[in-house]
């Protein structure tokens, strides 16, 4: 490994030696859940604003907190003698090369799409190598984890089934689909049934994903764009208000939304 590194495996061993702190020792696999998870949201909107702003500092920090996590759980694995950080390096080190066949040997793919079926292929050869065999599944989608945020399980769920042939033959065919659950959503309303409306809005957003994944887009990463460009113009708003000597309580519609518009030309 690199002394830097080298020296970050080496400052986690020491917090969890005795005589260390006291917080770093008491951690286990499942206390540092929350913490992987939450670094990788960070990490992921630092991903979001390097894009938007070509500054990569806090995509860097963010980085290094994800990789102290890694460090973290593979400095527990070593003291309990299950792995080493030099194992966890060595074996995705390895899968790299084994599943990059076009790279590393001789195997010819020429598509971006043909790389994605051969990764599933040497998986499942590898699992078969290995001695453990396929996981017992009831069904394909049972690959995809149930606590997925919620937009991309709606990604992955439909990304299996249409491997399979199970999905819109064109896009158009999903528009139909989109004005159909939104008559559905209106009729709903209409109605006043609040359950059926959370449904429909439920299948909507799910239609919406599945847009998103025929056009190649991501829609976990386009609404999160969404959600910081809003922030950005409601924060306009917010200081032209308090600019003119008022609260946004005491703030019209009309008001709020000409600040709105004003946002969206700057």
């Amino acid at each position: 490994m690199s002394k830097t590194f080298d020296e970050l495996v080496a400052v986690m061993e020491r917090l969890r030696a005795p005589g260390g702190c006291p917080w770093d020792r008491e951690q286990t696999y499942g206390s540092l859940a929350r913490y992987l998870l939450e670094e990788a949201y960070e990490t992921f909107d630092a991903i979001q604003a390097a894009e938007e702003t070509g500054k990569i500092e806090e995509l860097r920090e963010e980085l290094g907190d994800l990789l102290l996590q890694v460090i973290f759980h593979s400095t527990i694995g070593k003291e309990r003698e299950e792995f080493t950080i030099d194992e966890v390096v060595g074996g995705v080190t390895q899968k790299l090369v084994l599943r990059h066949p076009h790279v590393f040997g001789d195997a010819k793919l020429a598509r971006a799409q043909d790389v994605l079926d051969n990764w599933d292929k040497l998986k499942a050869d590898e699992r078969a190598a290995s001695g453990k065999g396929e996981k017992v599944k009831d069904s394909l989608l049972d690959d995809v984890p149930v606590h997925f945020p919620a937009l991309i399980e709606a990604l992955k769920l439909t990304s299996k089934a249409a491997k399979k042939g199970f999905d819109w033959k064109e896009v158009d065919d999903i528009f139909a689909k989109l004005d159909e659950e939104v008559s559905e959503l209106r009729e709903a309303i209409r109605t006043k049934d609040d359950e059926n409306a959370a449904e429909e809005i439920g299948d909507l957003l799910f239609v919406v994903a599945n847009l998103a994944r025929r056009l190649g887009v991501e829609p976990e990463t386009a609404l999160k764009q969404t959600n910081r460009k809003f922030r950005r113009r409601f924060g306009f708003v917010e200081k032209e208000i308090k600019a003119s000597g008022k609260d946004l309580d005491d703030a019209t519609l009309e008001e709020m939304d000409a600040l709105w518009n004003a946002a969206k030309v700057r």
